[in-house]
């Protein structure tokens, strides 16, 4: 039995969500706190390659995932021009033969079957609110909240993103997110009765591609070194010219979107990429940081959201073998640890070779390096 009977969870978002779900199965207290007092999320839509999609069963959500959204099994590369250069067939099933593949989902769509399952899971949530000051002794965690309150907590999980104020508080300011070079655009467009699966197009500067969600839409995405010269924060106005512009070297389905649907400033969700990789240990003796928090990656591999989901799942299995958390935390860094690293890894390394305007196979090798490497048991 597990040592940990009361846990804050801080961070509203699928690390948090996910870690407070897979810990109410085990019958431990969660107060989850999200900052954001409206709880609700910024973005188009995520892949879940096969195992986020295993994640999800394990936490009992992932028929809905799946029927809110695209299930996917292969993906295709093409030139600018439409050319195929390459076709990749179905990755396993990791969930099961009734599962699929891959699932493409709306970012809201996923958002609203987490908290709903938090919700129904009994955990105590406090919206609009973070921690202020957290005291650690060894037997518990002493915490204030924005709002005053005070709680004793026997751990306290940093979900709180890539701008972590729990990392902060843990391991100083020194750790922080650090621009990767490349830009990345988003846009949701009607789906394509011909796109099954993510269609990506290399360009002169960088890639674009499409993501189907349901099956009625998609996401249109670049992913680009922006112009020198050219600030990395961009004002909401203008940014459907600037997006495209960005996407005119594309013809064929790319330039189709582009010239029919890029309108409208405000449909357009435009972000810097950056990452960070924080040095081990992520934890105290009585708290951690976990998901972007700990190890946020660039999306050249789709894995951010799944190692969020793996984290919190291999968390709870660790605290319920106890029996201390003396015990359970190292044993969670240590499985945890070179998958995060690997997927930083290969994400980094594919990207830069499209900054060096690389198109060799090699980039393909990677992605299908990094299919194989995921699918292994946690």
């Amino acid at each position: 039995m597990s040592s940990v009977q009361r846990v804050l969870v801080v961070g509203g978002g699928i690390g948090g969500l996910a870690t407070t779900i897979a810990l109410r199965q085990r019958g431990i207290d969660v107060h989850l706190v999200e900052l954001n007092a409206k709880w609700d999320v910024y973005g188009v839509g995520i892949i879940q390659p096969g195992n986020a999609v295993r994640a999800l069963a394990v936490l009992g959500v992932a028929d809905q995932a799946v029927a809110a959204g695209f299930p996917m099994e292969g993906s295709r590369l093409y030139l600018a021009d439409g050319t195929l250069l390459h076709e990749q067939p179905a990755p396993p099933r990791l969930a099961g033969p009734e599962y699929p593949a891959m699932n493409g989902i709306t970012r809201p769509l996923l958002h609203e079957i987490l908290t709903t399952a938090v919700r129904e899971s009994g955990a105590q949530i406090t919206l609009g609110h973070t921690v202020r000051r957290m005291d650690e002794s060894a037997d518990g965690v002493d915490v204030e909240l924005t709002d005053g309150t005070d709680g004793r907590y026997d751990l306290v999980v940093g979900a709180d993103g890539i701008n972590s104020t729990i990392r902060e508080m843990l391991f100083g300011t020194e750790h922080q997110p650090s621009f990767t070079g490349q830009v990345c655009w988003r846009y949701n467009v009607p789906r394509h009765p011909d796109v099954d699966g993510i269609w990506m197009y290399i360009g002169a500067n960088g890639k674009a591609g499409v993501v189907p969600m349901t099956q009625e839409l998609m996401y249109l995405l670049a992913i680009e070194e922006p112009p020198a010269g050219q600030p990395i924060r961009l004002e909401q106005e203008g940014l459907a010219a600037t997006m495209r512009e960005r996407l005119a070297p594309f013809g064929s389905l790319i330039g189709e979107l582009r010239d029919q649907y890029v309108t409208d400033d405000e449909a357009v969700v435009y972000r810097p990429v950056e990452r960070i990789f924080l040095p081990p240990p992520w934890h105290t003796r009585r708290a951690l940081v976990l998901g972007d928090a700990a190890h946020a990656t660039s999306p050249h591999v789709g894995q951010g959201a799944a190692m969020a989901l793996e984290d919190a799942i291999v968390l709870a299995e660790e605290l319920a073998a106890g029996p201390t958390l003396a015990d359970a935390l190292p044993r969670w860094q240590e499985r945890r640890l070179p998958r995060a690293r690997y997927v930083y890894d290969v994400s980094r390394e594919i990207q830069e070779l499209e900054l060096a305007h690389d198109n060799s196979p090699r980039n393909g090798e990677l992605i299908a390096e990094s299919m194989i490497r995921t699918a292994q048991p946690v």
